[in-house]
């Protein structure tokens, strides 16, 4: 018989072949027990095509949806939102008003002796009302302090008023409070800096002529006593007296003239009589060597002083720079934001009593537009006024009556300060107040009008007035 070969077709023996070749086992991946994972695009977003691209901000032209971006981190500066200011004239209070001065509109409020009440602080209206028979008729300007504005002067406005008989007056000096923030002093086109002390002075004496009298007691506040200082000094008679509150004023050290001894020395020696002896020569060549020494040694002075200049407008210069840059503005806001509201607080004899009506006030400013950049103007404009001759060296020309008062606890500028300002300027009296810090008129107002008005008494009372409190 014949044998029939038992062979598949060809297509079936390569089928046959293939299924022969083993496959090695594909490894999976056994999820635990539990609820199922979630799903990778939870993560990472699956680029998916989007419709309209142009109704999605976070799509790309191409039709693709990009992850979502994230929000801007809103600024705050002391709890106060720096992404939405608003100009100075929208933070306004009822009773505020603007008095334009070289294109600045200066905030000011007026408080006149015959206006009703409407403050809630009676006791310190009753000091006041007790006072009314030692008016004196003369208005009164307030001069805040650094970091300050009208609102340090609100407890104690209306019952000045009181007691002078007429009106008073505290306006915001610029780069604080409501006052309008003028461009950069930079700015040559400008007759005036606006941040300077001259433009304060000339605020000061524009505000008496806004008064309707010719002259007017000036009150100042720690570097606001400054610029009442130097209002007196500009234009004497238009200050009838100053009362200096916690005066930012370094005062004087009484320094021991000494004698020249070099030059009495010189004129005490013995010159010999015969020039031409051996002690003669030695002398005039002796003479000659120190004359030599002290000729180099006035060159290298003036050498000295020469680069110390220079060193000092180039340290300068760039300070400028720095404080005028995007830098200088993040700075600003830092410190403001970190050390601002305890700046307020460490000013109070006892800080558990700053409420939050007085941290609102003091921050409010912080709401208007372009305050970093007025402060760091303000700030310059006090660095390049440190160059002319401080005020601490003019002192004993003061003639006007001067108060000065300070707080026994004043951690800003020490009591001891400023009982030797007061010993430094003529007849200055000085009175202290007890428990009280840097801002009497704030932490102890009932103490501070009422030696405000024994000091107005006894300087503008009536003759028969002046004899009993001196004799007393």
């Amino acid at each position: 018989m014949q044998m029939l070969s038992l062979r598949p077709p060809p297509a079936a023996a390569h089928l046959c072949a293939a299924a022969s070749v083993r496959r090695p086992p594909q490894l999976r991946s056994r999820r635990p027990a539990g609820p199922p994972a979630a799903s990778a695009s939870a993560e990472f977003p699956t680029m998916l095509p989007v419709l309209n691209p142009g109704a999605n901000a976070g799509t790309v032209s191409d039709g693709v949806q990009m992850p979502p971006q994230r929000r801007r981190r809103r600024r705050s500066v002391a709890g106060i939102d720096q992404d939405e200011l608003v100009d100075p004239d929208a933070l306004a209070d009822p009773d505020s008003s603007f008095y334009e001065i070289n294109g600045v509109r200066v905030h000011h409020k007026v408080c006149s002796h015959d206006e009703p009440d409407s403050s809630s602080d009676q006791s310190s209206d009753a000091a006041a009302t007790a006072a009314g028979r030692n008016q004196i008729g003369l208005p009164i300007l307030l001069l805040h302090g650094f970091g300050a504005s009208v609102f340090s002067w609100s407890r104690v406005m209306r019952p000045l008023a009181r007691i002078a008989g007429a009106k008073v007056l505290a306006f915001d000096r610029p780069a604080f409070g409501l006052t309008s923030r003028a461009s950069r002093a930079g700015d040559d086109t400008k007759p005036l800096n606006p941040y300077s002390m001259a433009f304060s002075v000339m605020a000061t004496l524009a505000f008496i002529d806004y008064l309707g009298t010719e002259k007017a007691v000036l009150v100042g506040h720690s570097a606001g006593c400054l610029v009442a200082v130097e209002a007196f000094f500009e234009a004497p008679e238009r200050v009838a007296a100053l009362v200096l509150v916690a005066p930012a004023i370094f005062a004087p050290r009484k320094g021991v003239q000494e004698r020249g001894l070099g030059e009495q020395g010189g004129q005490n020696q013995k010159v010999p009589d015969n020039e031409n002896s051996p002690s003669g020569m030695f002398a005039r060549i002796w003479g000659g060597i120190l004359g030599l020494c002290k000729h180099i040694a006035g060159l290298v002075l003036k050498m000295i002083t020469a680069i110390r200049g220079v060193v000092q407008s180039l340290c300068l210069k760039a300070l400028v720079g720095v404080l005028r840059s995007p830098l200088g503005a993040i700075l600003v806001r830092w410190i403001m934001d970190k050390f601002g509201i305890l700046g307020v607080r460490n000013a109070w004899y006892d800080p558990s009593k700053v409420t939050d009506h007085v941290v609102q006030g003091y921050t409010k400013p912080l709401r208007s537009k372009g305050w970093e950049m007025a402060l760091l103007e303000h700030t310059i404009s006090m660095i390049t006024d440190a160059a002319k001759v401080p005020v601490s060296k003019r002192l004993s020309e003061i003639s006007c009556p001067v108060l000065v008062v300070t707080g026994d606890t004043d951690r800003i500028v020490p009591a001891w300060n400023a009982e030797r300002l007061a010993r430094a300027i003529p007849r200055a009296r000085f009175e202290v107040i007890k428990s009280c810090g840097h801002l009497p008129q704030e932490e102890r107002p009932e103490e501070f009008l009422s030696i405000v008005e024994r000091f107005l008494g006894t300087v503008f009372g009536t003759p028969n007035e002046q004899v009993i409190q001196a004799a007393v």
